[in-house]
């Protein structure tokens, strides 16, 4: 049948150039952008996934950003670190300069003094100036913060605590001694006064960690007088005499400080054949030559076994570094004891993944390194160094003074060890790992979400062809109702 109403030849046609111009428009569209996905019809599951990608994108670009900071930050706490290391290791030079008493005048020392006050005054200096956006570094601001120390802990370190983000948190630290901290021991028998069987002086040798002294004595020397004798020389030797409560019969002999790296050896060099000599026990085990060893605490610490060297207990798990120092006379130093305080606050907090939470934040201590907090608590602080201090180089304790100064020198070089390892291992390790993930999360949104241009490009050639032909039937469509005219003739 022949109409002109209704062409629907045309119809169809133009039906078909329209959908073929979408589709043309749709190719133009994701050549131009570099896309294949431009809004939700281009692929309802795809738009997500792709989404999804890109969130997580720029989650990790944030990370690496934190890492990288976090590296910025230590750098600079680093750099002051180095400088009062060099600055320690020049008061460590005054201090034996000045000890050399009969070679330097008082002027010397005087100017030594001078100078390690103006070197106390800049590592203070140094101490406070050290920032980092305006953030002090080294002053105590990123250093942990504890309470309810009990006095029989001496010495309490925090290096790294994750506490929770929730205001007010804390975290309970249990300290549980396991097997007590000893000394080195030695007992020599002396009843109230050094008989040796009337057999006239007796001469031993006493060594310890330090050094190494002879000593003779009389028959009839007292115990004092013996005791007295060797503790003239406890700095010289590492060791102090006493009576032993044990049995006022012996003179009891210790090493100066707990622990397996502290000896004590008394051997009997002339005067008796009898053994007068024994450890751990007064009469246990007489011998001429005895040497005894301390003993390291052993101590858990949250349930963790601490690595210990004499007193001092240290404990590294992920999210949980601490070292703390036993007083060695309290009744903590006492196999089942216990004790408790709380870590509250504090520490350099950096966020090194992708989520916010708590198992993606690093923390790390920084302690104070002003010269009241330099030292510790056993040999004293570097403050005492200053002018009119007890360890001044004038008329001070130099033998403390060098004890402070080393102390002070592995405080400050083990912070530095500590801020490196965590430079490299935490922060470098980090930006590296969220490096390659970042690559290959970006590989996969564009898979997802990208043009493929060769495969594109064909596409809209054929769509160009067919929709030329379409156009071209549409025309011959159009045209068709004229044949109509010719029966009308």
């Amino acid at each position: 049948m022949s109409g002109i109403i209704t062409n629907v030849p045309s119809l169809i046609a133009q039906r078909v150039v329209a959908s073929q111009g979408s589709k043309l428009n749709t190719s133009l569209e994701r050549l131009s952008t570099g896309y294949r996905i431009n809004r939700g019809s281009d692929d309802p599951a795809g738009l997500i996934v792709s989404e999804n990608l890109r969130s997580e994108k720029a989650a990790i670009t944030a990370a690496i950003n934190n890492a990288q900071r976090a590296e910025l930050v230590v750098n600079v706490a680093e750099g002051g670190l180095q400088e009062i290391n060099a600055l320690l290791l020049e008061v460590q030079a005054l201090v034996g300069q000045s000890a050399n008493e009969a070679g330097v005048s008082d002027e010397e020392k005087e100017a030594n003094r001078i100078q390690i006050d103006s070197i106390l005054q800049t590592i203070d200096r140094i101490a406070n100036s050290a920032t980092f956006q305006g953030t002090k570094l080294l002053n105590g601001n990123y250093d942990y913060t504890v309470s309810n120390v009990a006095s029989e802990v001496t010495d309490v370190s925090i290096r790294s605590a994750n506490l929770s983000n929730t205001p007010g948190a804390y975290q309970d630290v249990t300290v549980e001694v396991t097997t007590s901290a000893q000394t080195g021991v030695v007992f020599i028998s002396t009843t109230g006064t050094l008989s040796n069987g009337g057999n006239g002086s007796i001469t031993i040798e006493v060594a310890g960690n330090t050094g190494v002294r002879q000593f003779t004595f009389s028959s009839g020397s007292t115990q004092a007088n013996i005791i007295n004798s060797i503790n003239t020389f406890t700095e010289a030797l590492g060791i102090s005499a006493t009576q032993s409560t044990d049995d006022a019969n012996y003179v009891q002999i210790n090493t100066r400080d707990f622990g397996s790296a502290e000896f004590v050896r008394v051997k009997v060099l002339e005067g008796t054949t009898d053994g007068i000599l024994s450890k751990e026990t007064p009469g246990t085990g007489a011998s001429i030559d005895v040497k005894d060893t301390g003993r390291d605490a052993a101590v858990m610490v949250n349930g963790i076994s601490a690595v210990a060297d004499g007193l001092e207990a240290t404990v590294s798990s992920d999210g949980f570094d601490l070292a703390l120092t036993l007083d060695g006379a309290s009744s903590l130093n006492t196999v089942g004891a216990t004790t408790s305080f709380q870590i509250t606050g504090g520490g350099a907090n950096f966020n090194l993944a992708p989520k916010v939470n708590l198992s993606s934040k690093v923390s790390i201590g920084i302690e104070t390194v002003t010269t009241g907090n330099l030292g510790n608590a056993t040999v004293g602080f570097l403050s005492a160094l200053k002018a009119g201090g007890s360890a001044n180089v004038i008329n001070g304790d130099l033998t403390k003074a060098q004890e402070i100064v080393d102390a002070s020198i592995r405080q400050v070089s083990s912070l530095r060890g500590r801020l490196g390892a965590f430079t490299k291992n935490v922060v470098g390790s980090a930006i590296q790992s969220l490096g390659v993930t970042l690559e290959n999360t970006a590989a996969a949104e564009s898979k997802v979400r990208d043009t493929n241009f060769a495969e594109e490009t064909a596409e809209l050639t054929r769509r160009q062809i067919i929709q030329q032909a379409a156009n071209q039937s549409l025309a011959l469509a159009n045209s068709a109702p004229q044949n109509v005219l010719s029966l009308l003739g």
